[in-house]
């Protein structure tokens, strides 16, 4: 069987149905429900304490919920022992036998499964292979980077086709700039082999690169599920918003509303337009993403403000201004720009379209 060969046997579905879990009285995971559809990679991005391991531990089989079921390829599992769920997991410190070798490490879990001798050599070199690894079969894993290291445990993972894929911040360990060439890695088999895959992190650039879909959890419940293009432009709460990349969140009132437009009346004292419907009077939380401004002296929406520092990160400038009334606002404009900018102490003068300002509704 050559590496080209080595296929997952189906992404199997992973569905998830109201499960919790509680350490004395911290509800780690409480009534969350999710779908992994054959074949997609969701990654489940959210902080510290948020029930992000506790659900890979459940979908594992290492911890077991006091409610709700998981279903694997339409299969109950909620009870199997992890040996029984045909899951393949990379961790972030890797897991790799130290005394065992390369080959030894990858071919471990079909020694597991009882393959014949010929089915475990060619299944370890065809993973190997897929992971770039081939010639390192004799090396121990103190003899590799990290990098190598990393391949190793996911050439493990994959090995035996799992049913589904658990990968727990695998990343951590790296160096950025092996962390990136690793991502993109990771997700182009994934697509090749059509693993069903959940990824677990807390770096959302990490996960808006990766994903199909995005889950976010926050102290156990499911605040939002969608697209990464879905989750960073139109996030359901002020949660959402906050946690996945930079924004500026002002709170604010509907003034006025006609057909598909708004105009907020901002605590700070400013007046903005908005697309969407809202009923005048509600109070909202305008959203604004701070590479959405452009310089404008004109427009519906222009925002002026002192610069207040600056910072440079290679491909843009981040600006904090501090508008009238002292609120803060964060603009990101593209370096390399061919008009000059101001520098601290300077007004600043940036608008941005009706449709850039996104309205949450606040309770």
């Amino acid at each position: 069987m050559a590496a080209a060969d080595l296929r997952a046997t189906a992404g199997a579905r992973l569905q998830i149905r109201d499960v919790a879990k509680a350490y004395g009285p911290v509800q780690s995971l409480d009534g969350v429900s999710l779908d992994v559809q054959p074949g997609e990679l969701l990654t489940v991005l959210g902080p510290s304490g948020s029930g992000k391991t506790t659900l890979l531990k459940v979908v594992a089989g290492f911890e077991i919920p006091e409610a709700g079921i998981v279903l694997l390829g339409g299969q109950d599992v909620t009870l199997a022992r992890p040996a029984q769920r045909g899951i393949g997991m990379v961790f972030q410190n890797y897991a790799l036998f130290p005394h065992m070798t390369v080959a030894g490490n990858v071919a471990f879990p079909l020694e597991m499964r009882r393959r014949s001798r010929a089915d475990i050599v060619q299944r370890a070199a065809d993973a190997l292979q897929l992971v770039g690894l081939a010639g390192y079969e004799h090396r121990l894993p103190r003899q590799l980077s990290g990098g190598q290291q990393q391949r190793v445990a996911l050439a493990r993972a994959i090995v035996f086709e799992p049913a589904l894929l658990l990968l727990d911040e695998p990343f951590g360990a790296l160096d950025r700039k092996l962390r990136e060439q690793m991502q993109l890695e990771v997700r182009r088999l994934q697509r090749r082999l059509g693993l069903t895959t959940i990824f677990i992190t807390h770096d959302q650039e990490e996960a808006l690169v990766l994903s199909d879909r995005i889950a976010i959890p926050n102290r156990g419940r499911m605040e939002q599920v969608g697209s990464p293009a879905e989750i960073y432009d139109h996030p359901d709460n002020a949660f959402v918003a906050d946690f996945v990349g930079e924004s500026n969140l002002l709170p604010g009132t509907v003034d006025a509303a006609s057909a598909g437009c708004v105009r907020i009346a901002l605590d700070c004292g400013l007046l903005l337009e908005a697309a969407g419907d809202w009923a005048a009077g509600t109070r909202v939380g305008a959203l604004i993403r701070p590479e959405r401004f452009t310089p404008a002296m004109d427009g519906p929406n222009v925002v002026r403000g002192v610069v207040i520092e600056i910072v440079y990160v290679g491909s843009a400038h981040k600006y904090r201004l501090r508008l009238d009334g002292g609120s803060e606002m964060l603009v990101r404009l593209a370096s390399g720009r061919a008009s000059p900018l101001p520098g601290v102490g300077q007004t600043f003068a940036v608008g941005l379209a009706p449709e850039d300002v996104h309205l949450l509704r606040l309770d």
